[in-house]
């Protein structure tokens, strides 16, 4: 499925549409669309990205716990969906997913070491979020794909809404 992405920034649109793909590859379990995805949001602006998919994952958490987050939420979270990812995608890397899990909620502390590649992250990123749109699930299990791809579209403008307002009152 090819959607149109005419309505958001220009910078945005290859960002949304390469992690439209990428979740749409991690539904599939397609390891193969999944890295061609990858390339795509690998090669794009790291900072852009990480705040546009950031954003999206933070807001499926607060819509996900809407009760709050706590610790055992997210190790709940990061064992599901590494458990998830796992039979199809035996290097799925916890530690990325954690990185990426406390950028999103604004607590990652830097301790020095380096960051993961983009690549890394462009791969991790569709994991948490394909995961946190619709939990742990098999092929063919997940909603219609419709659905899916629908939400996913809906998450990543909404965030890209909430970036604009927050840039405006900043």
């Amino acid at each position: 499925m090819t959607r149109n992405w005419r309505h958001l920034p220009a910078a945005a649109r290859p960002i949304a549409a390469a992690t439209d793909a990428a979740v749409a590859a991690v539904r599939d379990r397609d390891g193969p669309a999944l890295a061609e995805a990858v390339a795509d949001l690998a090669v794009l602006d790291p900072a852009q990205v990480g705040l546009i998919l950031g954003t999206a994952v933070r807001l499926l958490l607060e819509d996900t716990h809407t009760d709050g987050l706590d610790g055992d939420d997210i190790r709940a979270v990061l064992e599901g969906c590494v458990r998830d990812a796992a039979p199809w995608l035996p290097d799925v890397d916890p530690h990325v997913l954690l990185i990426l899990l406390a950028g999103a909620l604004g607590v990652h502390d830097d301790s020095g070491d380096p960051p993961p590649k983009p690549e890394a992250l462009a791969r991790h990123a569709p994991l948490l979020l394909a995961y946190l749109l619709y939990g742990a699930s098999s092929p063919g299990s997940v909603p219609v794909e419709g659905l899916v791809d629908e939400r996913m579209a809906g998450y990543l403008t909404k965030a890209l809404h909430e970036i604009e307002r927050t840039q405006l009152n900043d």
